[in-house]
């Protein structure tokens, strides 16, 4: 058998060191791909998938929102609404005064009260209020009739606190469409019920006598 050759040695020694640094980077490079899947690594989600996941509609048809950390501290508003029961939130009526000479007008009061234990926001815009007077079945005046626009008001009342919005009554009658109305409302001692609404809140009575 020919003995091989310094230069053959030499080729086969090249040979045989560039398969091994083959298998060596292959070994390495799979222990990376395998150690950073257990690390929680590997390729990140497609950005349109995740994207369409999270716009993903819910059961309302609205888009779902992505969950949050429940460690996370709640924001101003969301503690404030908190455990307040709408029961607990009250609504009365009251004049300024029992009685009204000639030509003195009313000032009605609608008062809010909450009687939680936690502040509650609650809507006082004119979209939510109604000032009533009536005498007997008859309906004298609505501040509804002939209002221009509606409006919200969040107002966040304190626990034990209240919140009231006045009302001066011209001493007018007003139908509903805003018709307009020639009589006026009675005096010579006439009594008057009025009653303030508050959404689907009403207020006991409150009866005045018009001089």
């Amino acid at each position: 058998m020919r003995t091989p050759t310094n230069a053959v040695i030499r080729r086969r020694r090249l040979v045989v060191g560039a398969a091994l640094l083959v298998v060596i980077a292959v070994v390495v490079g799979g222990f990376i791909a395998v150690a950073s899947i257990i690390n929680g690594g590997g390729h990140a989600p497609d950005a349109a998938a995740t994207t369409a996941a999270d716009q993903a509609p819910g059961p309302s048809g609205s888009a779902t929102t992505p969950a949050t950390d429940s460690s996370a501290t709640p924001s101003a508003t969301a503690s404030e609404g908190s455990g307040c029961q709408q029961n607990l939130i009250t609504v009365t009526a009251a004049t300024d005064k029992p009685s009204y000479g000639a030509g003195e007008k009313p000032l009605l009061t609608l008062k809010v009260t909450n009687n939680n234990k936690v502040p509650c926001e609650v809507n006082m815009g004119t979209s939510q209020m109604e000032f009533l007077i009536t005498s007997g079945s008859d309906r004298i005046f609505s501040s509804q009739d002939c209002q221009a626009d509606s409006t919200d008001l969040m107002k966040t009342i304190a626990p034990g606190k209240s919140e009231t919005a006045n009302f001066p009554w011209q001493r007018n009658r007003t139908v509903q469409g805003c018709d307009s109305v020639e009589s006026k409302p009675g005096a010579g001692g006439s009594y008057y019920v009025f009653t303030a609404r508050l959404a689907n809140k009403t207020s006991p009575k409150a009866i005045f006598q018009l001089n």
